[in-house]
């Protein structure tokens, strides 16, 4: 029954928007050691493709698949300080699953991995590359100094026509189609990095980059289908770690989205799984509830949990099982390899809440191992801060089940608090005091401030859409993002006054960059190429970022909240070099704000600069605010 709906159900696929083989070259930067190619075909792959010596994970997991392998012998040629621990077979009878170990002090090398045929009369040797560490940067983590811009890299630049259609591949360009391929890719992104370090930007976080050789709407990137290739349409392995190490050599840091819950329908893996259990399958399709609460409802039933954790996430993505011991290693190695290989930064973590939780902790803990500064931050979509907070790191009440190992998450509640707060009209609970009861409950958190926050993302209505594209309120919005806690995060073209809502297509909230494409009528990416509106909004965004990445104060200061009082909202971040007010009129009238009961902050005050315009405010008495609109001040003495 399983095998009959894996081949029915399977070779379907459908259009999903959710967030849910050139695979060498050395690190940046140069000088590169010899460039190894391994043999990478229909008839041998190998995975990971290589490994590294000086490594804390010194027992590599290779996944090798032939047709028939499994009967194969196997041994190792002379290598050294590398010994062949285990070899371990699947269900299917093309799979071989190579324990080896790396001694410490192992010498670059290539180790021969021989294969001989049951008959005897036949054998292949495969050499697996062993390469000494390179020491560029790498991992080195997100923090609340940082600013990141998130890029969906078929939908920002095209900085290579040639790549837009690739032979073989299923889905080629339709720019005319919300849904379909429009020919961005990682050389558009490069060439656009100038443009972001003058913005202000110390991060970016491309959507995910991996190959998604998939039927239709394999541009969003979470439908994988080879988790150690670039997608061509994007680019190459070594085009990636080369816009890594251009990306360093900014200043700039680079997350990776990683999706280890589940995987695109033609992945080859989908028509020949290692192991009858690689998959969770059910006798029909079954979606996942989509309800992450269960894995804490202490009423929850056992059915509930299945079929959240099992279920699948769409038809054509199916959902993988990590409670595999093969897999769990596969992917733990894939994200570590990844780091290695290209030096990036942190991961955001797709669907964190669906995948099994005993995996994620190893998963996140044996990374950070690795790799002790970098930054994991899991997508937690929910609508409570308790559930969101349930999976950060070091929850008290979340370690009595499990305990995520993950130091972040992506802050949903404060963005909906902030869309709240800029739409709805004031109450107890309402308007701004949503952002009030949000950033109240940061006790839950053993640290609010390595959560991600943002004001949209890939699968959210645009920003300024959602609040009736008001500028005032864009500006509140974006001057609340840049001077609250955690780390922000920037969706592209955000800056320009992008547009949108998720229905009735995702497409509507990923369009192209204007200008990103040859031929395109404007170029947004120039002062010249936009609107009067959309310059004031950049202009904004670009002047309060600046003044961020150079006042620590907003960056790793103290938060203090007041209650909002006639739909303004009014709190201060400082340390002992600075004092910044910030009010937000969230109220459709002009407020003038009497400032005695802020006295425990201002104290000592008697003038402040306008942080955006630079104008000197002289009595602080009293503060005027413009509908819906924000204020930031440096306090004076």
């Amino acid at each position: 029954m399983k095998n009959v709906f894996l081949l029915l159900f399977l070779g379907a696929s459908v259009s999903v928007c959710f967030s849910c083989k050139d695979y060498l070259g050395n690190p940046h930067p140069r000088p590169m050691p010899p460039k190894v190619v391994p043999t990478m075909s229909d008839d041998l792959r190998v995975e990971p493709p290589n490994w590294w010596t000086g490594m804390l994970h010194n027992r590599v997991q290779v996944l090798v698949r032939r047709e028939g392998l499994a009967a194969w012998a196997v041994r190792l040629g002379e290598a050294r300080g590398v010994t062949l621990e285990k070899v371990a077979r699947g269900d299917s009878p093309n799979y071989l699953f190579l324990t080896l170990r790396i001694a410490e002090g192992a010498p670059q090398q290539k180790v021969p991995l021989v294969f001989t045929h049951p008959d005897q009369t036949t054998s292949f040797t495969h050499e697996f590359p062993i390469w000494q560490r390179n020491q560029a940067p790498k991992g080195q983590g997100l923090t609340s100094r940082d600013v990141v811009y998130l890029i969906m890299p078929d939908r920002f630049a095209n900085g290579d026509p040639a790549n837009d259609n690739v032979p073989g591949m299923l889905d080629g360009l339709a720019r005319d189609s919300l849904l379909g391929r429009h020919g961005g890719d990682l050389k558009g992104i490069q060439d656009r990095l100038d443009y972001l370090k003058d913005l202000g930007i110390t991060a970016i976080w491309l959507n995910p980059e991996l190959e998604n050789d998939q039927a239709r709407t394999s541009y969003h990137g979470y439908a994988i289908t080879d988790l150690y290739r670039i997608d061509r349409r994007l680019g190459t392995n070594e085009l990636y770690r080369d816009l890594v190490g251009a990306c360093h050599d900014r200043g700039i840091k680079v997350v990776r989205d990683a999706v280890p819950n589940h995987i695109g329908d033609n992945h080859y893996w989908v028509k020949d799984l290692p192991t009858r259990d690689w998959l969770n399958v059910w006798p029909e399709m079954t979606k996942t509830t989509y309800r992450a609460p269960t894995l804490l409802d202490p009423y929850a039933s056992e059915y509930d949990k299945k079929h959240f954790n099992d279920g699948w996430f769409a038809p054509s993505m199916p959902d993988l099982n990590q409670r595999n011991p093969y897999l769990a290693n596969y992917l733990i190695q894939q994200a570590i390899w990844w780091v290695e290989y290209s030096g990036l930064d942190a991961f955001r973590i797709d669907t964190y809440t669906y995948s099994d939780q005993d995996f994620m902790s190893r998963y996140c803990r044996e990374i950070r191992a690795e790799y002790p500064s970098i930054h994991l931050f899991g997508e937690v979509w929910e609508y409570d801060v308790i559930v969101q907070g349930f999976f950060a790191d070091n929850q008290p009440m979340a370690r009595a089940k499990f305990d995520s190992n993950q130091p972040g998450v992506v802050d949903f509640q404060v963005s909906f608090a902030i869309q709240e707060a800029l739409t709805r009209e004031q109450g107890w609970t309402e308007g701004a005091a949503r952002i009030y009861y949000t950033l109240a409950q940061d006790f839950f958190y053993e640290d609010p401030t390595r959560n991600v926050v943002m004001l949209d993302n890939h699968d959210t209505n645009r920003f300024f859409s959602a609040i009736g594209e008001n500028l005032n309120k864009y500006k509140s919005g974006i001057a609340f993002l840049l001077t609250t806690r955690g780390i922000p995060q920037i969706y592209y073209a955000t800056e320009i006054l992008g547009t949108g809502f998720e229905a009735p297509s995702h497409g509507n909230i990923r369009k192209d960059f204007p200008g990103g494409w040859p031929g395109d009528p404007v170029d947004k990416f120039t002062a010249a190429g936009r609107t009067p509106q959309e310059n004031e909004a950049f202009n904004f965004m670009r002047t309060l970022l600046r003044y961020r990445n150079a006042t620590p104060t907003l960056q790793t200061g103290r938060l203090m909240q007041f209650v909002p009082e006639n739909g303004v909202y009014v709190y201060f971040r400082y340390d002992n070099a600075r004092t910044i007010m910030v009010l937000l009129n969230t109220a459709n009238a002009e407020r003038t704000v009497d400032t005695r009961r802020f006295a425990e902050r201002m104290q000592g005050f008697s003038r402040a600069t306008d942080v955006v315009t630079g104008r000197i405010v002289t009595d602080l008495t009293e503060i005027r605010l413009e509908q819906n609109a924000p204020l930031v001040l440096e306090l004076k003495r």
